[in-house]
């Protein structure tokens, strides 16, 4: 190994470090935030839930744990568009980027777990949310442009050869 490759995976191992202690301090925060969803969800039976079971304090208790947990979905989301960017431009070798998107796609799996409940954990008379649109549909394309990279684009690009 040449000093120069030396270097490059030191750098990798960095990146890879920081990147997993990254996403175990984020996904604390989403699991955080998941927990006070639940507790102010919890006096729901059912989703769907009719507003009409529930007392002011329970509605502002929800409201208030549902912005948290979409904002924090948004400041999230915008993170991993940025990451996902970074990854693509550093001259990590193609398998090196592949851990990274690995490592992504781990934590956006789990945390999109937490704010799916955003869609299902809901009133049955919610206004149309347009930011949370928006920034699911960000999310999801975050997702597919990490699952492309680590299937390999090259070789999602040639035909196959009978």
């Amino acid at each position: 190994m040449t000093p120069s490759d030396a270097s490059a995976a030191s750098a990798f191992d960095k990146a890879r470090t920081g990147l997993w202690t990254s996403l175990q301090k984020h996904l604390a925060s989403v699991y955080e935030a998941e927990t006070a969803f639940a507790r102010a969800t919890a006096f729901a039976e059912a989703f769907p839930f009719a507003v009409s079971t529930a007392s002011a304090e329970q509605l502002a208790d929800y409201q208030a744990a549902r912005n948290a947990l979409r904002d924090l979905f948004t400041d999230e989301t915008n993170q991993l568009d940025t990451l996902n960017k970074a990854i693509r431009t550093k001259g990590y070798a193609e398998a090196d980027k592949k851990q990274l998107y690995l490592l992504l796609l781990g934590y956006m799996d789990i945390a999109g777990a937490a704010f799916e409940r955003l869609h299902t954990e809901v009133p049955n008379a919610l206004l149309p949310d347009e930011e949370l649109a928006e920034t699911t549909a960000r999310f999801d394309r975050v997702r597919k442009f990490a699952r492309l990279n680590v299937k390999g684009m090259a070789g999602l690009l040639t035909l196959p050869t009978k």
